[in-house]
Protein backbone atom coordinates (compact mmCIF):
# COMPACT_ATOMS: atom_id res chain seq x y z
CA UNK A 1 0.00 0.00 0.00
CA UNK A 2 1.41 3.39 -0.97
CA UNK A 3 2.34 5.73 1.85
CA UNK A 4 0.05 8.66 2.54
CA UNK A 5 1.80 11.89 3.47
CA UNK A 6 -0.02 14.15 5.90
CA UNK A 7 0.21 17.91 5.99
CA UNK A 8 2.67 19.10 8.71
CA UNK A 9 0.12 18.87 11.51
CA UNK A 10 2.69 17.48 13.95
CA UNK A 11 5.43 19.94 13.02
CA UNK A 12 5.47 21.33 16.55
CA UNK A 13 5.34 24.69 18.25
CA UNK A 14 7.11 27.70 16.77
CA UNK A 15 7.73 31.28 17.87
CA UNK A 16 5.26 32.81 15.41
CA UNK A 17 2.06 31.92 13.59
CA UNK A 18 -0.64 33.38 11.40
CA UNK A 19 -4.17 31.99 11.57
CA UNK A 20 -5.95 33.01 8.38
CA UNK A 21 -9.63 32.19 7.81
CA UNK A 22 -11.28 33.18 4.52
CA UNK A 23 -14.68 32.71 2.90
CA UNK A 24 -15.11 31.71 -0.72
CA UNK A 25 -16.98 34.11 -2.99
CA UNK A 26 -20.05 32.55 -4.67
CA UNK A 27 -19.10 33.08 -8.33
CA UNK A 28 -18.39 29.78 -10.11
CA UNK A 29 -15.08 30.89 -11.65
CA UNK A 30 -13.46 31.21 -8.22
CA UNK A 31 -13.63 27.46 -7.64
CA UNK A 32 -10.70 26.74 -9.95
CA UNK A 33 -8.62 29.55 -8.41
CA UNK A 34 -8.83 27.81 -5.04
CA UNK A 35 -8.25 24.33 -6.47
CA UNK A 36 -5.16 25.58 -8.30
CA UNK A 37 -3.73 26.97 -5.07
CA UNK A 38 -4.29 23.64 -3.32
CA UNK A 39 -1.78 21.87 -5.56
CA UNK A 40 0.59 24.85 -5.84
CA UNK A 41 0.76 25.61 -2.12
CA UNK A 42 3.74 23.32 -1.47
CA UNK A 43 5.80 25.07 -4.13
CA UNK A 44 4.84 28.47 -2.78
CA UNK A 45 5.85 27.31 0.68
CA UNK A 46 9.24 26.13 -0.57
CA UNK A 47 9.87 29.44 -2.34
CA UNK A 48 9.25 31.49 0.79
CA UNK A 49 10.82 29.02 3.22
CA UNK A 50 14.06 28.79 1.23
CA UNK A 51 14.94 32.29 2.43
CA UNK A 52 15.69 30.81 5.85
CA UNK A 53 15.98 27.04 5.99
CA UNK A 54 16.17 27.20 9.79
CA UNK A 55 12.94 29.18 9.95
CA UNK A 56 10.74 26.04 10.05
CA UNK A 57 8.06 27.58 7.86
CA UNK A 58 5.03 25.34 7.40
CA UNK A 59 1.43 25.73 6.31
CA UNK A 60 -1.66 23.60 6.83
CA UNK A 61 -4.68 24.13 4.57
CA UNK A 62 -8.09 23.00 5.79
CA UNK A 63 -11.65 23.27 4.45
CA UNK A 64 -15.03 23.91 6.03
CA UNK A 65 -18.07 21.75 5.32
CA UNK A 66 -19.73 24.00 2.72
CA UNK A 67 -16.43 24.72 0.97
CA UNK A 68 -15.61 21.01 0.74
CA UNK A 69 -18.90 20.26 -0.98
CA UNK A 70 -18.45 23.16 -3.36
CA UNK A 71 -14.80 22.50 -4.23
CA UNK A 72 -14.63 18.72 -4.20
CA UNK A 73 -18.15 17.29 -3.97
CA UNK A 74 -18.56 13.68 -2.83
CA UNK A 75 -17.20 11.82 -1.08
CA UNK A 76 -16.36 14.01 1.87
CA UNK A 77 -14.73 13.24 5.24
CA UNK A 78 -17.13 11.19 7.34
CA UNK A 79 -17.34 13.57 10.32
CA UNK A 80 -17.08 16.94 8.56
CA UNK A 81 -19.93 19.30 9.48
CA UNK A 82 -20.40 22.96 10.41
CA UNK A 83 -19.25 23.96 13.88
CA UNK A 84 -22.18 23.64 16.29
CA UNK A 85 -22.71 26.50 18.70
CA UNK A 86 -22.86 25.47 22.36
CA UNK A 87 -25.20 27.18 24.82
CA UNK A 88 -24.38 27.02 28.51
CA UNK A 89 -23.46 29.49 31.21
CA UNK A 90 -21.33 30.98 28.41
CA UNK A 91 -21.69 30.54 24.63
CA UNK A 92 -19.36 28.90 22.13
CA UNK A 93 -20.31 30.76 18.95
CA UNK A 94 -20.28 29.39 15.41
CA UNK A 95 -18.81 31.74 12.79
CA UNK A 96 -18.26 31.55 9.01
CA UNK A 97 -15.10 30.15 7.46
CA UNK A 98 -14.42 28.19 4.27
CA UNK A 99 -10.61 27.89 4.24
CA UNK A 100 -8.14 27.87 7.12
CA UNK A 101 -4.42 28.51 6.62
CA UNK A 102 -2.39 27.68 9.73
CA UNK A 103 1.02 29.18 9.03
CA UNK A 104 3.91 28.61 11.46
CA UNK A 105 7.57 29.64 11.59
CA UNK A 106 10.29 30.77 13.92
CA UNK A 107 10.09 34.23 12.31
CA UNK A 108 6.97 36.35 11.81
CA UNK A 109 8.34 37.79 8.56
CA UNK A 110 8.21 34.32 6.99
CA UNK A 111 4.61 33.86 8.17
CA UNK A 112 3.67 37.30 6.90
CA UNK A 113 5.25 36.80 3.48
CA UNK A 114 3.55 33.44 2.92
CA UNK A 115 0.21 34.91 4.02
CA UNK A 116 0.62 37.78 1.55
CA UNK A 117 1.56 35.41 -1.28
CA UNK A 118 -1.45 33.16 -0.57
CA UNK A 119 -3.88 36.08 -0.56
CA UNK A 120 -2.34 37.46 -3.78
CA UNK A 121 -2.86 34.09 -5.45
CA UNK A 122 -6.46 33.83 -4.26
CA UNK A 123 -7.23 37.42 -5.24
CA UNK A 124 -10.94 38.13 -5.58
CA UNK A 125 -11.88 34.48 -5.02
CA UNK A 126 -12.05 34.94 -1.25
CA UNK A 127 -12.91 37.42 1.48
CA UNK A 128 -10.90 37.47 4.70
CA UNK A 129 -12.91 36.49 7.79
CA UNK A 130 -10.03 36.82 10.26
CA UNK A 131 -6.27 37.07 10.34
CA UNK A 132 -4.67 36.62 13.76
CA UNK A 133 -0.93 36.91 14.37
CA UNK A 134 0.20 34.68 17.23
CA UNK A 135 3.45 34.85 19.15
CA UNK A 136 5.33 32.81 21.72
CA UNK A 137 5.01 34.44 25.13
CA UNK A 138 8.01 33.73 27.35
CA UNK A 139 8.13 30.02 28.30
CA UNK A 140 5.04 28.90 26.32
CA UNK A 141 2.64 30.86 28.54
CA UNK A 142 -0.69 32.36 27.59
CA UNK A 143 -1.51 35.96 28.49
CA UNK A 144 -3.25 34.71 31.63
CA UNK A 145 0.21 33.73 32.86
CA UNK A 146 -0.07 29.94 32.69
CA UNK A 147 1.91 27.51 30.52
CA UNK A 148 -0.33 26.33 27.64
CA UNK A 149 -0.17 22.93 25.94
CA UNK A 150 1.55 20.93 28.68
CA UNK A 151 -0.54 17.81 28.07
CA UNK A 152 -0.02 17.70 24.29
CA UNK A 153 0.65 14.11 23.17
CA UNK A 154 3.93 13.33 21.43
CA UNK A 155 5.33 10.81 18.94
CA UNK A 156 2.99 7.87 18.20
CA UNK A 157 0.37 9.11 20.65
CA UNK A 158 0.20 12.42 18.78
CA UNK A 159 -0.19 10.58 15.47
CA UNK A 160 -2.96 8.39 16.88
CA UNK A 161 -4.70 11.41 18.41
CA UNK A 162 -4.69 13.76 15.43
CA UNK A 163 -4.46 11.76 12.19
CA UNK A 164 -7.35 9.91 10.53
CA UNK A 165 -6.62 6.26 9.88
CA UNK A 166 -8.36 3.25 8.38
CA UNK A 167 -11.72 4.22 9.88
CA UNK A 168 -12.17 6.64 6.94
CA UNK A 169 -9.77 5.19 4.37
CA UNK A 170 -10.57 7.72 1.63
CA UNK A 171 -9.33 10.50 3.91
CA UNK A 172 -6.58 8.73 5.86
CA UNK A 173 -3.74 11.07 6.75
CA UNK A 174 -6.08 14.01 7.28
CA UNK A 175 -7.18 15.71 10.47
CA UNK A 176 -10.17 17.62 11.81
CA UNK A 177 -9.45 21.14 13.07
CA UNK A 178 -11.46 23.39 15.36
CA UNK A 179 -10.41 27.00 15.86
CA UNK A 180 -11.72 29.55 18.36
CA UNK A 181 -10.57 33.08 19.12
CA UNK A 182 -10.80 33.86 22.85
CA UNK A 183 -10.59 37.37 24.29
CA UNK A 184 -9.47 37.71 27.92
CA UNK A 185 -10.65 40.04 30.66
CA UNK A 186 -7.14 40.51 32.03
CA UNK A 187 -8.17 43.15 34.54
CA UNK A 188 -10.73 40.83 36.07
CA UNK A 189 -8.39 37.84 35.94
CA UNK A 190 -5.53 39.69 37.60
CA UNK A 191 -7.83 40.83 40.39
CA UNK A 192 -8.11 37.19 41.52
CA UNK A 193 -5.66 35.80 44.08
CA UNK A 194 -3.10 33.51 42.44
CA UNK A 195 -4.41 30.57 44.48
CA UNK A 196 -7.87 31.03 42.99
CA UNK A 197 -6.41 31.27 39.48
CA UNK A 198 -4.57 28.01 40.09
CA UNK A 199 -7.77 26.27 41.19
CA UNK A 200 -9.54 27.44 38.04
CA UNK A 201 -6.74 26.19 35.76
CA UNK A 202 -5.74 23.15 37.83
CA UNK A 203 -2.01 23.95 37.88
CA UNK A 204 0.48 25.98 39.88
CA UNK A 205 1.11 29.21 38.04
CA UNK A 206 4.86 29.54 38.54
CA UNK A 207 6.03 25.93 38.39
CA UNK A 208 3.36 24.58 35.98
CA UNK A 209 3.03 21.51 38.23
CA UNK A 210 -0.46 20.05 38.25
CA UNK A 211 -2.43 20.44 41.47
CA UNK A 212 -3.04 17.33 43.53
CA UNK A 213 -6.33 15.68 42.65
CA UNK A 214 -7.65 16.39 46.13
CA UNK A 215 -6.93 20.10 45.67
CA UNK A 216 -8.50 20.42 42.21
CA UNK A 217 -12.15 21.48 42.07
CA UNK A 218 -14.42 19.62 39.65
CA UNK A 219 -14.69 22.80 37.54
CA UNK A 220 -10.92 23.09 36.95
CA UNK A 221 -10.03 23.55 33.29
CA UNK A 222 -7.73 20.52 33.21
CA UNK A 223 -10.42 18.33 34.78
CA UNK A 224 -13.19 19.24 32.35
CA UNK A 225 -10.96 18.88 29.26
CA UNK A 226 -9.99 15.27 30.01
CA UNK A 227 -12.18 13.04 27.82
CA UNK A 228 -12.35 9.27 28.22
CA UNK A 229 -14.04 6.58 26.15
CA UNK A 230 -14.11 2.93 27.21
CA UNK A 231 -11.51 3.71 29.87
CA UNK A 232 -9.10 5.32 27.38
CA UNK A 233 -8.23 9.01 27.39
CA UNK A 234 -8.91 10.68 24.03
CA UNK A 235 -6.22 13.27 23.34
CA UNK A 236 -5.99 16.08 20.81
CA UNK A 237 -3.04 18.09 19.49
CA UNK A 238 -3.20 21.79 20.38
CA UNK A 239 -1.10 24.59 18.93
CA UNK A 240 -2.65 27.56 20.75
CA UNK A 241 -0.90 30.91 20.65
CA UNK A 242 -1.34 34.25 22.41
CA UNK A 243 -2.19 37.35 20.39
CA UNK A 244 -3.03 40.91 21.29
CA UNK A 245 -3.19 44.61 20.60
CA UNK A 246 -2.18 46.48 23.75
CA UNK A 247 -3.34 49.86 22.42
CA UNK A 248 -6.87 48.42 22.09
CA UNK A 249 -6.67 46.47 25.36
CA UNK A 250 -7.18 43.30 23.32
CA UNK A 251 -5.54 40.23 24.85
CA UNK A 252 -6.36 36.71 23.79
CA UNK A 253 -5.59 33.12 22.99
CA UNK A 254 -6.18 31.57 19.58
CA UNK A 255 -7.24 27.99 20.21
CA UNK A 256 -6.50 25.48 17.48
CA UNK A 257 -7.01 21.78 18.07
CA UNK A 258 -6.37 18.86 15.71
CA UNK A 259 -8.13 15.55 16.26
CA UNK A 260 -8.80 12.23 14.61
CA UNK A 261 -12.51 12.79 15.23
CA UNK A 262 -14.08 16.20 15.88
CA UNK A 263 -16.22 14.78 18.68
CA UNK A 264 -13.12 14.69 20.88
CA UNK A 265 -12.86 18.47 20.82
CA UNK A 266 -16.63 18.94 20.83
CA UNK A 267 -16.97 16.93 24.04
CA UNK A 268 -14.25 19.01 25.69
CA UNK A 269 -16.08 22.18 24.70
CA UNK A 270 -19.41 20.83 25.93
CA UNK A 271 -17.81 20.08 29.31
CA UNK A 272 -16.33 23.57 29.40
CA UNK A 273 -19.39 25.56 28.34
CA UNK A 274 -22.30 23.41 29.62
CA UNK A 275 -20.50 21.65 32.44
CA UNK A 276 -19.95 18.08 33.60
CA UNK A 277 -22.42 17.58 35.12
CA UNK A 278 -24.45 20.44 33.56
CA UNK A 279 -23.86 23.62 35.50
CA UNK A 280 -20.36 22.62 36.58
CA UNK A 281 -18.79 24.72 33.82
CA UNK A 282 -15.19 25.87 33.28
CA UNK A 283 -14.72 29.00 35.42
CA UNK A 284 -11.97 30.12 33.04
CA UNK A 285 -14.82 31.18 30.75
CA UNK A 286 -15.83 33.86 33.26
CA UNK A 287 -12.69 35.67 32.09
CA UNK A 288 -12.19 34.33 28.55
CA UNK A 289 -14.86 34.84 25.85
CA UNK A 290 -15.06 32.86 22.61
CA UNK A 291 -15.77 35.25 19.72
CA UNK A 292 -15.28 32.79 16.81
CA UNK A 293 -15.72 29.07 16.25
CA UNK A 294 -15.26 27.02 13.07
CA UNK A 295 -14.67 23.36 12.16
CA UNK A 296 -12.44 22.36 9.23
CA UNK A 297 -10.87 19.25 7.72
CA UNK A 298 -7.21 19.25 6.66
CA UNK A 299 -6.78 16.53 4.01
CA UNK A 300 -3.48 14.80 3.44
CA UNK A 301 -0.76 16.39 1.32
CA UNK A 302 -1.19 13.36 -0.93
CA UNK A 303 -4.82 14.33 -1.52
CA UNK A 304 -3.87 17.89 -2.43
CA UNK A 305 -1.10 16.76 -4.78
CA UNK A 306 -3.42 14.39 -6.63
CA UNK A 307 -6.21 16.96 -7.00
CA UNK A 308 -7.11 17.31 -10.69
CA UNK A 309 -7.87 20.65 -12.27
CA UNK A 310 -11.24 21.29 -13.91
CA UNK A 311 -10.06 19.42 -17.04
CA UNK A 312 -9.12 16.34 -15.02
CA UNK A 313 -5.34 16.77 -15.08
CA UNK A 314 -3.41 16.22 -11.85
CA UNK A 315 -1.47 19.21 -10.60
CA UNK A 316 1.77 19.67 -8.75
CA UNK A 317 3.37 17.88 -5.84
CA UNK A 318 2.43 18.72 -2.28
CA UNK A 319 5.46 17.91 -0.19
CA UNK A 320 6.14 20.29 2.67
CA UNK A 321 9.29 20.66 4.74
CA UNK A 322 7.74 18.67 7.58
CA UNK A 323 5.22 15.88 7.07
CA UNK A 324 3.79 12.79 8.76
CA UNK A 325 3.62 9.52 6.88
CA UNK A 326 0.86 7.00 7.57
CA UNK A 327 0.18 3.70 5.89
Amino acid sequence: MAAIVSQPILAGLTRSAVFLVVTLRPEAQHRQTVRALCADLAGLLRSVGFRDLDGRLSCILAFGDAAWERLFGAPKPADLHPFRAIEGKHRAVSTPGDLLFHIRAERMDLCFELTAQILARLGEAVTSAEEVHGFRYFDQRDLLGFVDGTENPVDQEALDSAIVGAEDADFAGGSYVIVQKYLHDLKGWESLPVEQQERIVGRHKLSNVELDDAAKPSYAHNVLTVIEENGEELSIVRDNMPFGDASKSEFGTYFIGYARQPRRIERMLENMFVGNPPGNYDRLLDFSRAVTGTLFFAPSATFLAALPDEDGDAQGAAAGPVATTVS
